[in-house]
């Protein structure tokens, strides 16, 4: 296998080609650093977790949550975008806490007792941070009716929408580019909190990259931005910079699941 690249965290089909003129963008400028054995296109034919765990892999996002636990030793940050969203604060980043806008209830503590929507348990955004916020509310481990799991942001917010849940927990970026792209589902909904700030979702590359190609790929990173003709098309994607992070930068992810289970409130229920 070659050297591979995706960018699946936000690479919804409405936007596929501006993901794509991202990528092009970004290999230019990797090889203007010297790198070799770019691809020339972004990889969607696997599922992001069999890319993450490949040696050969160049470059991927990934969501903080298995960034810790499951990717850790296989995963190295190349770096953090800075999104231009509200709830984002340089490279941090938090959740919406979403309810249909004519529920009528205002507070978290009044969906006591209903049912939320989430995208994944292996997710900062949808999950582990509604959890957190949940937390000092629960009642002997416990707070919703049900939960139902959806397996993406937009399926949970379309949940909310259709009655088929109560609430759903949005990354803040998702958030943002959901209110430009799907306007009459975002319509129906409303935000009533934010969750705990955590570093955004990270662009990484295999654990095996040498240390001399980490370089190349932080240094073209930083340069895609610097280039003005391509201002339009980042803004499109929120991209506004990037911010080089320890790996150790993300133990505020565990600390947030930690906070949740001590108060003993392990599982989102």
């Amino acid at each position: 296998m070659d050297r591979s690249a995706s960018l699946p965290m936000y690479d919804w089909p409405e936007l596929c080609s501006q993901t794509d003129q991202w990528w092009r963008v970004l290999a230019q400028c990797f090889s203007a650093e010297g790198l070799t054995q770019v691809p020339t296109g972004l990889d969607r034919d696997d599922d992001p977790h069999i890319k993450w765990r490949h040696p050969r892999l160049l470059m991927s996002q990934t969501c903080g949550y298995p960034l810790r636990q499951k990717y850790r030793e296989m995963l190295t940050i190349i770096a953090v975008p800075r999104y231009n969203a509200e709830g984002c604060e340089g490279s941090d980043y938090c959740s919406m806490v979403v309810v249909r806008k004519n529920d009528g209830h205002l507070t978290l503590g009044d969906f006591n007792g209903r049912s939320a929507a989430f995208n994944g348990e292996d997710s900062q955004s949808g999950y582990s941070a509604l959890r957190a916020v949940v937390a000092p509310l629960a009642q002997g481990g416990r707070f919703f009716s049900q939960t139902v799991k959806t397996g993406t942001h937009l399926k949970s917010m379309a949940a909310v929408a259709a009655n088929k849940a109560d609430v759903c927990a949005i990354d803040c970026v998702g958030w943002e580019l959901a209110k430009r792209i799907f306007p009459d589902l975002v319509a129906k909904l409303s935000v009533i909190a934010q969750t705990p700030s955590a570093p955004a979702l990270p662009y990484v590359t295999a654990r095996s990259c040498s240390n001399d190609d980490l370089q190349r790929l932080r240094r073209g990173l930083l340069k895609s931005v610097e280039d003005k003709q391509h201002k339009d098309l980042r803004a499109h994607l929120l991209i506004d910079g990037f911010d080089i992070l320890p790996q150790n930068a993300y133990e505020r992810i565990e600390k947030i699941e930690k906070a949740a289970i001590d108060a003993g409130y392990p599982e989102l229920i």
